[in-house]
């Protein structure tokens, strides 16, 4: 089903954690989608970010999540995909806002700053959560308006 589908992606120093994290999101009862790597050797991580983050624009999956050392470079290229936002979170609390009020559909996180444990906490708390709307609203369509 669809919207039990999630992309995932990873450069090579996120390629560990990112095997990690299929492994939760199927324990969760997730499908995945992987768009690479498929190991440890060095690659471009804005190549994986755009792929990914244009199927996500498309809604095919609707969410996504990306790995790279600090979560900060897949985010940043990410973003750069109109109809994406790609949250940075590697705490829960932030994983929890990036939902509620701005509506992410791209989660980043760190390989080199988070553990399989806290991976598993953020991604659940990332999927469990929803948009609140409201006030939020406005302001996810100003965001979209400095897209054009």
């Amino acid at each position: 089903m669809e919207e039990n589908l999630i992309a995932i992606g990873a450069d090579h120093a996120g390629f560990e954690l990112k095997e990690k994290i299929k492994n939760i999101l199927k324990d969760l009862g997730y499908e995945v989608k992987d768009f690479g790597t498929d190991s440890t050797d060095s690659v471009d991580y804005p190549l994986i970010a755009k792929s990914l983050a244009v199927s996500v624009a498309n809604k095919h999956p609707q969410k996504g999540i990306l790995v790279c050392g600090t979560g900060v470079g897949m985010s940043i290229a990410a973003n750069k995909i109109k109809g994406i936002i790609a949250a940075n979170c590697n705490d829960t609390e932030t994983a929890k806002l990036s939902r509620l009020h701005n509506n992410s559909n791209i989660l980043t996180v760190g390989g080199r700053m988070i553990d399989e444990k806290k991976a598993r906490e953020i991604v659940k708390i990332w999927l469990e959560t929803d948009f609140e709307g409201g006030r939020h609203q406005r302001r996810i369509q100003e965001i979209r308006d400095l897209e054009k």
